[in-house]
């Protein structure tokens, strides 16, 4: 796996945004996403291995949001897009429909993203997401969120996403999502560098 070149960024409380080897602390990263997301145990084992399965694929990167201490309190991954992945797969019919699949090509996909909910509202994921998507030689980056309305949604909106599907259902999930797409760099919140 490729790590984001360069050296961490200091966030609010300590928090620095850098490389992370996810292969090496999937389990801590999961723990994250576990609180964040509300998943059970069972459904952290098979996420474990899509993870793992992921961070073979050419171009996956990712980052994460540490405590001074070490602790793991947010991640982000992500690849270039690649209509042969599962993904993109379940996505590409509801973009046709609305003539919008070409995003599917030149993009990087933000895979995961998750805070600890200690740590939301305060600027990690935002640093998460825009380190990540500088670091990407697309000119575009593609995600998808649960649809309804989130902090999640918010923020992605506030970066330059735009809808560009919604109730997409993915087999197995229980809520639909919506597919989502910006043109990079992500819109920055005026005032701040780039």
């Amino acid at each position: 796996m490729a790590l984001f070149p360069g050296h961490g960024t200091h966030r609010p409380d300590d928090i620095v945004i850098g490389p992370l080897d996810l292969a090496a602390r999937v389990d801590e990263a999961l723990a994250v996403q576990a609180v964040a997301f509300g998943l059970g145990a069972e459904e952290v084992a098979v996420r474990r291995q899509i993870v793992l399965r992921h961070l073979t694929y050419p171009g996956a990167r990712a980052l994460g949001a540490t405590t001074g201490d070490g602790r793991l309190v947010g991640f982000v991954y992500g690849m270039p897009n690649d209509r042969a992945h599962w993904w993109s797969t379940i996505v590409e019919p509801y973009l046709r429909t609305r003539g919008l699949d070409h995003w599917l090509d030149d993009s990087f996909v933000i895979t995961e993203l998750h805070v600890h909910p200690e740590h939301q509202n305060r600027g990690v994921g935002r640093a998460l997401i825009t380190t990540i998507t500088d670091g990407a030689a697309e000119p575009r980056s593609i995600l998808s969120a649960i649809d309804t309305d989130s902090p999640a949604r918010g923020l992605y909106h506030s970066l330059g996403y735009v809808d560009l599907a919604r109730q997409v259902l993915f087999p197995s999930a229980p809520r639909p999502y919506a597919v989502m797409g910006a043109p990079l760099p992500l819109r920055r919140r005026p005032g701040t560098a780039r």
